[in-house]
């Protein structure tokens, strides 16, 4: 069962996200808070595995609390659910190393797959969001689709592979079955890439892989039709 907590500070969305969540009997909501203090209390008491939290709240918001949640509670793993307007904390997100992006208004079956993905050591990260990532870090922090290429030319076939997969949303585990190869191989290889090309987590290098164009329906520099 996949434990996950939901902070929001707008109740009918919390509604609707728990009642989306709940449709999945492998999933479970076991706290739901209303603001970022008390997002970080209850992920204390009750140890999710995925704790969603809304980018803006009161008295701390969703960049705080998943800060806090980085040094005190390091197995949750946080997840921002955010609107296309927000776009101006992205990069502040990625430098705490959450796990992913959702969007507030995407498919249900998004949300269900974004945290069945990160609750399996992955990175939630829809195509929609994959680009919004993209074209608001543009050349500053991954670079364009030519630099993405050029960044991951070095990586060995396997590497690439991995990669690609990981761009996908595919977990550790639905990696390995891909390549045939155990877990453990998955994570050495995301681990030594990470190194390798100075990226902080894994949705770092998932946007990476869209920019590249690694990924079906991803970026690849040309100008939108």
């Amino acid at each position: 069962m996949i434990r996950v907590l939901l902070a929001d500070d707008e109740t009918m969305i919390r509604a609707g996200v728990r009642a989306i969540l709940t449709t999945d009997p492998g999933i479970e909501v076991v706290a739901e808070a209303g603001d970022g203090h008390e997002a970080v209390e209850l992920a204390r008491l009750h140890r999710p595995d995925v704790a969603l939290l809304d980018i803006r709240m009161p008295r701390l918001d969703g960049l705080g609390a998943a800060a806090e949640l980085r040094g005190t509670l390091p197995d949750t793993a946080a997840v921002m659910l955010t609107t296309f307007s927000e776009d101006a904390y992205i990069a502040r997100a990625l430098a705490l190393g959450v796990s992913g992006f959702l969007l507030k208004s995407g498919d249900p079956r998004e949300l269900i797959a974004g945290v069945r993905a990160v609750a399996a050591g992955g990175a939630a990260l829809s195509p929609a969001v994959a680009r919004r990532v993209i074209d608001t870090l543009g050349g500053e922090r991954l670079g364009r689709a030519a630099e993405a290429r050029a960044r991951l030319e070095p990586l060995t076939g396997r590497e690439r592979e991995v990669v690609g997969l990981l761009g996908a949303g595919l977990s550790n585990q639905e990696i390995a079955h891909r390549m045939y190869v155990v877990e453990g191989t998955v994570k050495a290889h995301v681990s030594a890439v990470l190194a390798r090309l100075g990226l902080r987590n894994r949705v770092q290098l998932a946007v990476l892989a869209y920019e590249a164009g690694m990924v079906p329906g991803a970026a690849t520099g040309a100008p939108d039709a």
